[in-house]
């Protein structure tokens, strides 16, 4: 059993995507919370007699049986309803691509693991949510398939790891999402320029989002809008390879903002973390006129008078809001 929150970004978001953190380095700010008192995302994995990989989603209701390494690698389809798990397993060592002298078939490899797998995931938010939910699942597949097959791999691992299964689904995309999930708390995230993106993880005062203060004074709002983050990622990308101008100021603007914030929030001061969530907002519109459509206009102006700040969660566009009060 693997059990992980989802993250709301506060800071930073963009300079945590290739090629800008390979080159620059990233820093995001952003916390991990459960919904309704329970972790959102989960993974049970558990073993059967059968040779063959069962992998059922129990939120979408639907459930698939592979029997061979062909079927295993048909993972390249996204938004497929098991594309993550498809890859997860191959990452974790059930297909000869990643599987030092594999047998011959999936069959005689589960022989010699012990037994077939059964996993079921639960993802208890919408698709297009914007709370990073696809690359949190990702790495909680990851982290449940690793614990089974005593892998040994630790956080860091899995912030790679996922990064890795992102790109055999040719959704790229950063690390925030599946470090905001699977490390705890409200924190600073930071990697160093390189090939090999190494989270380093600053925690910060819960005081000012905990259930005293955020439960009366902070909402998480659907806006019923879903936005597929890869079309968004695609234009931003697009940017940073032709070494524009506008979007490398922009970015290296929203890493900068990312560690102000983070000195804000260390203040405990609810202003603060107000201007900063604003900040990040206003940031991720200049980087992106499509953040902000006019059906979230329309909302974010009907709360303007008691709203101190507010954001779209994700890439932007639709999915979930993080409205702070005055």
């Amino acid at each position: 059993l693997a059990r992980s929150a989802v993250r709301l970004d506060l800071a930073g978001g963009w300079s945590d995507t290739p090629p800008f953190c390979l080159k620059q380095g990233g820093a995001v700010v952003n916390l991990g919370v459960d919904l309704n008192g329970q972790a959102p995302v989960q993974v049970f994995v558990r073993s059967c007699q059968d040779r063959h990989i069962v992998i059922r989603s129990i939120d979408l209701g639907a459930q698939t049986t592979i029997r061979s390494f062909e079927e295993l690698e048909n993972c390249r389809e996204i938004g497929g309803e098991f594309s993550l798990a498809k890859a997860a397993f191959c990452l974790a060592g059930f297909h000869p691509r990643f599987h030092k002298n594999s047998p011959p078939s999936l069959a005689r490899l589960l022989e010699e693991f012990g037994g077939g797998l059964e996993v079921s995931l639960l993802a208890a938010t919408p698709k297009g949510s914007g709370l990073g939910t696809s690359s949190v699942l990702a790495a909680t597949i990851l982290a449940a398939l690793g614990a089974t097959g005593g892998l040994g791999w630790d956080l860091e691992d899995l912030v790679q790891r996922t990064m890795a299964l992102e790109q055999m689904l040719t959704s790229g995309g950063g690390w925030q999402d599946q470090a905001g999930g699977i490390y705890h708390g409200i924190k600073l995230i930071e990697t160093k320029p390189g090939l090999e993106q190494k989270p380093s993880v600053r925690w910060l005062p819960e005081h000012l989002l905990g259930p005293d203060t955020a439960n009366r004074m902070a909402l998480l709002y659907y806006t019923g809008i879903t936005r597929v983050a890869k079309t968004i990622l695609q234009e931003i990308v697009r940017g940073m390879l032709l070494n524009s101008h506008s979007h490398m100021e922009i970015l290296f603007a929203i890493r900068e903002h990312a560690v102000a914030a983070y000195q804000s929030i260390q203040r405990e001061s609810w202003p603060s973390l107000c201007r900063a969530v604003e900040r990040s907002w206003e940031l991720n519109q200049a980087l992106d006129r499509g953040t902000n459509p006019p059906e979230v206009a329309a909302i974010l102006g009907s709360v303007r008078d008691w709203s101190a700040g507010a954001k779209l969660l994700g890439a932007g566009g639709g999915g979930y809001m993080l409205l702070l009060a005055k």
